[in-house]
């Protein structure tokens, strides 16, 4: 891996972050985030206490560094029925033990951006949630002014389903935030783009039947004239109908 801002030539590896990170770990937050985590924070990461964690580390970087943390990312299993997208998600109601995969921190140091350790560390929560048997999604926020996360959270086929208004307070400020999503071992929002379009289609045919059988009735009456107002606004109805599934369905629109 090249990057024209290093000295070297990199050689990623992927690892577990371990308690001797936790030092530079807190810096690279300190330094990446605006928001200020708890010690205790960093102290269930290091141990792995209800967070799962993994680092990226440049095994050509001179000066003795060569295990020192150059990314991460930071995640937790929660339960999906008391997750804040449970009602964004198909599942069992009569199997509580369903869980979800919530990353709380991702990060490269600068210098090594661009060189895809952001993806890979992404991946490797992505084949770790899909490991656990019960887990049905990742998801995650990014605050809103954010644009090179949302790229590359986009190009990672995860799906924005949420614009969360003042989700963060930094400094006194409220921004927004978007809720990403992606879905593992058969995980799927309530309405699916399939099924969206098989409703719309249903109703599609069904305001065409109502025309049709009309049309044969007057036919058969031999009314040489067209349905009345009554059934073209069958037509009407369903149309109204698909835009309204189509507005729930959606979502947010990240751009």
């Amino acid at each position: 891996m090249v990057n024209p801002k290093l000295s070297h030539r990199a050689s990623i590896c992927y690892r577990r972050i371990e308690p001797s990170d936790r030092e530079i770990l807190e810096q690279i937050h300190c330094d990446l985030f605006p928001i200020r985590y708890e010690s205790e924070f960093f102290q269930n990461v290091v141990n792995g206490q209800d967070i799962v964690s993994w680092a990226a580390v440049d095994r050509n970087r001179p000066n003795g560094r060569s295990d020192e943390l150059v990314g991460f990312v930071t995640a937790r299993i929660v339960l999906a029925k008391e997750s804040e997208i449970g009602d964004m998600l198909r599942y069992d109601p009569s199997k509580p033990d369903q869980t979800l995969v919530y990353i709380l921190t991702l990060g490269v140091v600068d210098g090594y951006r661009n060189l895809g350790i952001a993806s890979s560390l992404i991946q490797k929560v992505v084949k770790y949630a899909s490991s656990i048997q019960t887990c049905r999604a990742v998801y995650l926020h990014v605050i809103s002014y954010n644009d090179p996360a949302i790229r590359l959270y986009k190009k990672m086929s995860f799906q924005c389903l949420r614009r969360l208004q003042g989700f963060y307070l930094i400094g006194g400020q409220q921004y927004d935030s978007y809720l990403f999503v992606y879905y593992v071992n058969g995980g799927r929002s309530p309405c699916s783009p399939l099924e969206l379009v098989t409703i719309m289609v249903s109703y599609m045919r069904s305001g065409l039947k109502t025309v049709a059988a009309k049309l044969y009735k007057n036919e058969d009456r031999k009314v040489p004239k067209w349905p009345k107002c009554k059934e073209s606004h069958s037509l009407i109805s369903t149309t109204q109908h698909r835009r309204s599934l189509t507005a729930e369905c959606n979502g947010c629109e990240c751009v």
